[in-house]
């Protein structure tokens, strides 16, 4: 795709659950300005291509040509099909529908680790008291996101030269590895219910779901509630045991995850979380298990008190990603 920097660009940030849009266009300090930000309800839609062209006619004076999408799937060759949502699209297709001169799709948490560099720090979170490291000398930063929401994404980010080099994966989709004996109770349970336990399975919407019915099953108590928000609520006001104890291991099991994901990318520099879940359990992330359990690696456990981790407090994260790939792709 040949990227224009002084043109504005249409970007995309499309989950499982909800479709967000904007134009975005170059500020003179070199970051991604987002105008005229909309996001709908996926479920509302028949297609992205609906959506999007009900995204394009809102729009008046500002008419972009060329467009970032970020989808929550891998990205492998021109047919895109999202992960968990029944929209499945050709890119080529949806560029003649939309009459666009170029779209380039990219994993949404791919996005979202282009967007590490150009967050201010008001715009993170800190968990734990690791902070980020002074300038370092050597060439190269490392970092890595991850986070739960519809799914569970995992991206990595190397800065090198001042070059931005993303690392898609699927790692939402390795296997689950318990910490306790009532984590094992736990992967027991849902043994009987999925072929295969993916870290997914427990860190996502449908994953405190699948955690609060297994507590109840342990607990031998009826499971009553049916939404992460209601579960959440619960948890909240410490009325139900069981949901305040889905929420507790759902934030430490989120702590060892994210720790492994610091290890396998090498991300010394930092681990940003991210996605729709992340601010719903912030309370607990940040007074509970998770920093606990992110360090506890064995041999490994005095590097990993080092490496900051911070939840992303940016509204738009995917879309100020999508934006600083559209404009400089490859510049923090």
């Amino acid at each position: 795709m040949n990227h224009l920097r002084n043109e504005p660009v249409l970007v995309a940030d499309i989950g499982g659950t909800n479709a967000r849009f904007a134009v975005a266009a170059p500020k003179d300090d070199g970051h991604p300005a987002l105008m005229s930000i909309r996001e709908f309800t996926a479920a509302q839609f028949g297609s992205l291509a609906q959506v999007a062209s009900h995204y394009l006619t809102q729009l008046e004076e500002l008419r972009p040509r060329r467009s970032v999408i970020a989808v929550a799937s891998e990205v492998i060759g021109d047919e895109i099909k999202l992960t968990n949502s029944p929209w499945s699209f050709s890119i080529m297709g949806l560029q003649r529908e939309l009459g666009l001169d170029a779209i380039e799709a990219i994993n949404d948490f791919a996005a979202i680790a282009t967007a590490i560099p150009h967050l201010a720090p008001s715009e993170l979170e800190r968990i734990g008291a690791a902070t980020a490291p002074a300038p370092p000398s050597r060439s190269e930063r490392r970092y890595a996101v991850t986070g739960p929401g519809t799914g569970l994404g995992v991206c990595g980010l190397l800065v090198r030269h001042g070059r931005a080099v993303v690392i898609e994966s699927e790692g939402g989709h390795v296997a689950f590895a318990p910490g306790s004996d009532y984590e094992i109770a736990i992967l027991q349970y849902l043994m009987k219910r999925h072929a295969r336990v993916s870290i997914e399975r427990l860190l996502s919407g449908l994953g405190l779901q699948n955690l609060y019915a297994a507590v109840c099953a342990i607990e031998g108590t009826a499971p009553t509630l049916e939404s992460p928000q209601h579960i959440t609520g619960s948890a909240r006001g410490g009325s139900d045991i069981a949901c305040v104890r889905a929420v507790e291991l759902f934030c430490a099991i989120f702590g060892s995850f994210a720790g492994d994901v610091a290890l396998m990318y090498g991300a010394w520099d930092g681990v940003y979380l991210a996605g729709g879940m992340t601010p719903m359990l912030l309370p607990w992330i940040l007074r509970g298990e998770f920093r606990h359990r992110f360090e506890s690696k064995g041999r490994f456990s005095s590097l990993m008190e080092k490496i900051p981790t911070f939840a992303i407090a940016h509204p738009q994260p995917g879309l100020l990603g999508a934006g600083a790939w559209a404009l400089d792709p490859g510049v923090p």
